[in-house]
C-alpha cells in the first residue's frame, strides 16, 4: 500500500499532467449541475453534455421540470441510460426542492442526499463544484485509479475509497485533487489499454508493474 508521502508525489505528478483538470459536466448553476450529475450516472459526461445542452434551454427551474408531462421529459432525456427513472426522479427532486428549499439547491450533504435520485457522489459533486465545499466524489475513475495504484485495497468499498482519500489527502487540495483524479482514469489510466509503459508513475504502481510483466500493455 502506498505511504502517505507517495501518495503526496503522485498528487505532485497527477498535478504536472493535468493543471487544468475541472468539472465536465456544462452547466452555469448549482441546479443545473444537480441535474446533470444525476443524468451522468452510468453515462459519459460527453453524452450528458449533448442531451443538457437543450434541456437547459427548455427547463430552467424546477417549476419548468414540472409543467410538463412526465413523458415529454422521458422524451427530452431518451438518449441517456435509465432515462425513465432518471425523469422520476427528476420531477420528485423538482417537487421537494419547491416545497422543502425554496426551489433552491441546498449545500449540506444530509439535505443533498435527501432529494430524489441524489447519492453521496452527486452531492460530493455538487458541494465541491457548486459550493467550493471540500469533497471526494468517487466515480468509477477515481476507483479505479486509487485501486491500481495501491492508495485502496481492491476489496474496499467506495465509501472506504473516500474515507482514505479524504485521510491521505490535504484538505485544500480535496476539490482539485478529485478532478485531476477523473482526468488520469479517463484520460491516461483507462479502464482499458491503461498507458502504463509510459505512466510517470509506473515505479509506485503495483497493477502497472503487474500489467507489464505479464505482457497485458500494449506499447
Amino acid at each position: 500500500m502506498l505511504t502517505k508521502k507517495q501518495w503526496e508525489h503522485c498528487l505532485e505528478v497527477i498535478d504536472e499532467m493535468f493543471p487544468d483538470a475541472h468539472c465536465e459536466l456544462v452547466h452555469s448553476n448549482a441546479f443545473e449541475l444537480t441535474i446533470a450529475t444525476l443524468l451522468s450516472a452510468q453515462c459519459t459526461d460527453q453524452l450528458v453534455n449533448k442531451v443538457t445542452k437543450n434541456l437547459f434551454q427548455k427547463y430552467k427551474t424546477p417549476d419548468d421540470y414540472l409543467s410538463v408531462p412526465l413523458e415529454e421529459l422521458q422524451q427530452d432525456i431518451r438518449s441517456i441510460g435509465l432515462y425513465r427513472n432518471k425523469a422520476k426522479n427528476i420531477q420528485k427532486l423538482c417537487e421537494k426542492l419547491i416545497k422543502e428549499f425554496n426551489g433552491e439547491i441546498p449545500k449540506t450533504r444530509e439535505e443533498l442526499t435527501s432529494l430524489p435520485g441524489v447519492g453521496r457522489k452527486t452531492a460530493n459533486v455538487v458541494m465541491s463544484v457548486a459550493f467550493g465545499i471540500p469533497a471526494f466524489a468517487v466515480d468509477t475513475h477515481v476507483e479505479r485509479v486509487t485501486k491500481r495504484l495501491g492508495l485502496c485495497r481492491w476489496k474496499d468499498s467506495v465509501l472506504e475509497v473516500e474515507e482514505t482519500l479524504m485521510k491521505k489527502t490535504p484538505k485544500e487540495r480535496w476539490s482539485k485533487t478529485h478532478h485531476q483524479l477523473i482526468f488520469f482514469g479517463r484520460y491516461h489510466c483507462k479502464a482499458q489499454n491503461p498507458q502504463c509503459h509510459q505512466c510517470p508513475l509506473l515505479d509506485l504502481c503495483r497493477e502497472g508493474q503487474k500489467r507489464l510483466k505479464k505482457g497485458l500493455v500494449k506499447q
